[in-house]
């Protein structure tokens, strides 16, 4: 390393509330980025790690300003320059690789040409130079088909794929720094290594500078040199990753860290026998998409012959990649999805295979809380209105038998009875879920179907829910299918868990057990799980002949 890159010193950013109000977000925040050195800005949601990387392109969000401080970058104060001046510096010294790579990709154009946009735009190198340099960059970042991949248009690509295409897309114009925005949030654990891993060899490879956003130690832990934790806008505590992993002093760093290690599931040993009924079994389900075939069967089917069972009180977890069937297989029990073929049994009795077949009473028993809180609750009516509705259409209540309820309701979800007249976009993402969940509480149900809910929460936040679904158990005796990537919350919640892959079961566990999978995919499920371990990801090694053996049979 041969000096700072980037030095920030004293930055100071506003935001301006709905009421006029400005309120300092970032307060007197300082620090350097050498050359080659790769600095992790971890902390919850709104501790304001993306709003100081994105102050290196000289960009606040809306509503937000830079009010103080430097920011520089090789030398020259981003602050102080004029936005054309910025334009010119973003993309070829300082670029951007956003959370969700589909939101920055253009559906109708091909991503070689966006690939090399910047390339053009700013007339770095003729376009047949810049299509050269991209294969190159596809190589590195371990693309398949680098030939023939940036023909293709964007919906033709997996997300893991389409997440280092973004990195090339940062890196054609040869920045000197890479701003990373939680890029491997939305993946699975083993699409998550082979970016992480993609990631780590280029930077190293073109001696490039990198700030990486993220809420997640363990990720951090395989790709930082250094770590700085924030919240409220300050620095709580900076150091090197070993340091900070292993002899962390802010209390805030330590709750970050203790998040990471939740405790399992302790049961009282089951004492009602072995004749009782299990609350819900699913027997051979079949779930398609798409035409059918001449005999009826869809002709893409993304659960195959699934079966299962949940006792009453137990939890089980579904796992698997992303696209393996788990939420699809979710979305049938609930009878949101159509069945193909199989039965769902629910306490003793067999469900019809799509909602409008079944009773009243069968809907409210079952509910399902979904991944994204900002798109299943209506961004127009209020907290009140969200709860008052499920309690009039299952239970008829009205007045003020019904408006006690809703407060009963935030009560039971720990969420303070001033957010009943707020509106979903006025709470934080931890809020909104409680609220989505609060919903689903509503109904009185035997089970919920809880869908990737912790996947878009800050880890301090989520383990937060993780015990809110204890204690809610422990006070009502409800059942949850918790279906995630994320394997430490379903070992923190669940009994047994499922193994998925390509629409199939293929293994059943005890949580108690999962230091011990016989299934290749599952040891491969299981060693992909980030640890924190600075030294993880190089000594990774998988056993990714025995998957590839498997997927062919």
């Amino acid at each position: 390393m041969t000096g700072n890159l980037v030095e920030i010193r004293d930055l100071r950013v506003e935001a301006t509330t709905d009421a006029g109000r400005r309120v300092e977000i970032i307060k007197g925040i300082s620090l350097d980025i050498a050359e080659g050195e790769i600095v992790a800005l971890i902390g919850e949601s709104g501790s304001g790690k993306t709003t100081i990387a994105m102050t290196l392109m000289g960009y606040a969000r809306q509503g937000c300003a830079i009010t103080g401080g430097e920011v520089r970058l090789a030398g020259v104060d981003m602050v102080r320059l004029s936005e054309t001046e910025r334009a010119r510096i973003r993309g070829t010294r300082v670029a951007y690789v956003p959370q969700s790579a589909a939101a920055a990709f253009n559906p109708a154009l091909t991503i070689m040409d966006q690939v090399i946009e910047v390339a053009r735009i700013h007339k770095l190198m003729p376009v047949a130079e810049a299509k050269a340099k991209a294969l190159s960059l596809f190589r590195a970042l371990s693309l398949p088909e680098p030939e023939t991949i940036g023909d293709r248009y964007p919906h033709q690509v997996s997300g893991g794929q389409l997440q280092r295409l973004a990195a090339a897309m940062a890196l054609i114009g040869q920045p000197k720094v890479v701003i990373f925005d939680e890029p491997t949030t939305a993946l699975d654990v083993t699409t998550q290594v082979e970016v992480l891993r993609a990631f780590k060899s280029v930077m190293a490879q073109h001696n490039i500078a990198g700030v990486y956003v993220s809420h997640d130690l363990a990720v951090v832990a395989q790709i930082a040199d250094r770590i700085v934790v924030l919240k409220d806008g300050t620095v709580q505590e900076a150091g090197t990753t070993g340091d900070i992993l292993e002899n962390a002093r802010h209390p805030y760093t330590r709750q970050l860290l203790a998040a990471f290690k939740p405790k399992t599931q302790q049961r009282a040993p089951d004492d009602e026998g072995p004749t009782k009924r299990p609350l819900l079994e699913v027997d051979n389900l079949t779930v398609g998409y798409g035409p059918r075939s001449r005999d009826g069967q869809p002709l893409a089917n993304a659960v195959q012959a699934v079966s299962l069972t949940l006792d009453r009180g137990r939890n089980l977890g579904i796992i698997g990649e992303s696209g393996c069937g788990k939420s699809t297989l979710a979305r049938a029990i609930a009878g949101i999805l159509p069945a193909h073929a199989g039965n769902v049994i629910f306490n003793g009795r067999e469900l019809g295979k799509v909602g409008r077949n079944r009773t009243r009473n069968e809907l409210r028993q079952i509910q399902i809380v979904f991944q994204h809180a900002d798109t299943a609750l209506n961004p127009a009516k209020s907290v009140e209105d969200i709860l008052r509705r499920p309690l009039t259409f299952y239970h008829g209540m009205r007045g003020k038998t019904r408006d006690a309820r809703v407060n009963e309701l935030l009560d039971l979800v720990r969420l303070p009875k001033s957010v009943r007249h707020r509106l979903p976009g006025e709470l934080s993402g931890g809020q909104k879920q409680r609220v989505n969940f609060a919903r689903a509480l509503a109904a009185e149900p035997m089970l919920i179907l809880c869908d990737e809910i912790t996947s878009a929460l800050d880890t301090v936040v989520a383990a937060a829910v993780v015990e809110l679904l204890k204690e809610l158990q422990r006070g009502l005796g409800i059942s949850y299918v918790f279906i995630s990537h994320d394997l430490s919350v379903v070992e923190a919640i669940c009994d047994e868990i499922i193994v998925m892959y390509r629409g199939k079961k293929v293994e059943q566990i005890a949580s108690t057990r999962l230091a011990a999978p016989q299934h290749p995919y599952t040891r491969l499920l299981f060693s992909s799980v980030p640890k924190l371990d600075p030294d993880w990801l190089d000594n990774l090694k998988q056993n990714a002949e025995e998957v590839r053996a498997y997927s062919h049979q």
